[in-house]
């Protein structure tokens, strides 16, 4: 914050505080010449108005109140760019990247610095990361549990669906479901397989796609023929013509989705084939996506969760398209 904007505030701050104190003691002040408890002549839809000064109990109350705002403010930051006496902070402004922020969180915890945020994960991870770890891991071992098994284990599952509500739903949705550009994860349909490890490696170390365009390369009328031969795949009725040419131009498609359109886990490219689309499957949708790709970027979550974590959550995702191998 600079310099005109911290003193910007202490004015703000100090003066309001000033403003009400000095209205107190206008207030407190009997300046009405007449006697305490006596009648000052007023009178309003039958009610007389007497002189009763302010109750001591509120004006006490009021009191305090800049009591505690004087100790507040000296004690953590409020005013500007004061830090408080005790260096308390909600956490640190100052990283850009999730490795300062590791690091930065490392360091309170270890120096014991009153940075909220470093407390509570510090509390946290006391409080239940032993319940973490015996959910994730072999009875007394230090080999992970198989994902079916955490998935048959209904506290486990509670405990996945948790985390992932916390850290997933915003893109997938509370119920899995996804959205456009964001997978469902309750079908049958996986970009990268939707076999347990495959599962536990896109939750690790996260995935990036990216979809080229061809606009350049296949021209507004290629587009328009690869279009049709790509609706075709799906059983959609297109122009039997523009499919048939848009067939012999698949074949620059075919290095990523296969010469029969049936994708490749290992690379992210989608199966063409079936209903599923990502980012829409109307003409339009389609079209877009031929003609300027498309891209996107699954984070890396174990530096944020842990092994134990990523297990646990990815039993979660793994449950929600095998519910009838679990029953």
């Amino acid at each position: 914050m600079t310099t005109f904007w911290s003193l910007w505030i202490i004015v703000i701050t100090v003066g309001t505080l000033l403003g009400c104190a000095a209205l107190l003691v206008w207030c407190v002040k009997d300046k009405t010449g007449v006697e305490e408890g006596k009648d000052m002549g007023h009178e309003y839809d039958g009610i007389r108005e007497i002189n009763n000064p302010l109750p001591k109990w509120w004006t006490y109350l009021f009191i305090g109140t800049f009591v505690f705002a004087a100790i507040y403010l000296a004690l953590y930051p409020g005013l500007g760019n004061f830090k408080g006496l005790l260096g308390w902070q909600s956490s640190d402004q100052t990283v850009r990247s999730l490795t300062a922020s590791k690091a930065s969180i490392e360091a309170a915890q270890k120096n014991r610095a009153l940075v909220q945020y470093a407390k509570e994960l510090d509390d946290a991870q006391s409080y239940f990361g032993e319940e973490f770890k015996k959910l994730a891991y072999q009875s007394g071992g230090t080999d992970l549990r198989p994902l079916p098994d955490i998935a048959a284990d209904s506290d486990a599952l509670n405990v996945g669906q948790r985390l992932f509500l916390q850290n997933c739903a915003q893109c997938h949705g509370s119920d899995a479901r996804g959205q456009k550009g964001f997978p469902n994860l309750t079908d049958e349909a996986w970009l990268y397989g939707g076999e347990p490890e495959a599962i536990i490696t896109t939750i690790r170390h996260g995935r990036i796609g990216e979809m080229p365009s061809w606009k350049e390369a296949l021209g507004e009328q290629g587009v328009k023929e690869v279009v049709s031969y790509t609706l075709s795949l799906s059983g959609r009725s297109v122009n039997a013509r523009e499919a048939e040419a848009g067939k012999t131009r698949f074949v620059v498609c075919a290095a990523c989705h296969g010469t029969d359109g049936k994708g490749n886990p290992a690379v992210g490219a989608p199966d063409l084939t079936d209903q599923y689309w990502l980012f829409g499957g109307s003409r339009a949708d389609v079209t877009e996506t031929v003609m300027h790709g498309r891209s996107g970027v699954m984070p890396a979550w174990l530096d944020i969760l842990g092994e134990d974590k990523v297990q646990l959550v990815a039993a979660y995702v793994w449950s929600l398209s095998n519910s009838d191998t679990m029953e």
